[in-house]
């Protein structure tokens, strides 16, 4: 089970942090990743990490703003959002896949557990 949340209102150029909790598996044996679906647009891939952490991967619009980590300790994938335009504003999901490598993934259909979402909103 993934619970998403830190989702909310924030003005253009501010920073926030979206947490996803994971509970029920061995959380480090998960490539982790945070996805976003805007109004009226399909979901896109946003950021992934793999099951260490050392492998990151970045959509092309959040690089160099945006930056995933985790914790596998606490079960839980954040992602820092840094200089947020207009254009972020939309449901944010984090996802799961296992995988016995260290690589990440882009694809939504490379993920197989999804959480609930969480609205952000950035204002111009």
């Amino acid at each position: 089970q993934l619970q998403a949340s830190g989702g909310g209102l924030v003005q253009a150029g501010g920073s926030l942090r979206l947490s996803c909790a994971a509970s029920g598996r061995t959380f480090s044996n998960y490539i982790m990743g945070w996805f976003r679906q805007a109004p009226g647009k399909e979901r896109e891939f946003v950021a992934s990490i793999g099951r260490s952490g050392r492998s990151t991967d970045y959509a092309d619009s959040v690089k160099g703003r945006f930056t995933i980590s985790r914790d596998n300790a606490k079960n839980t994938v954040y992602l820092q959002m840094h200089n947020m335009k207009p254009e972020d504003t939309a449901v944010y999901y984090c996802a799961a896949q296992f995988s016995f490598s260290s690589f990440t993934e882009v694809h939504t259909t490379s993920y197989s557990h999804w959480g609930q979402g969480t609205e952000l909103t950035v204002s111009s």
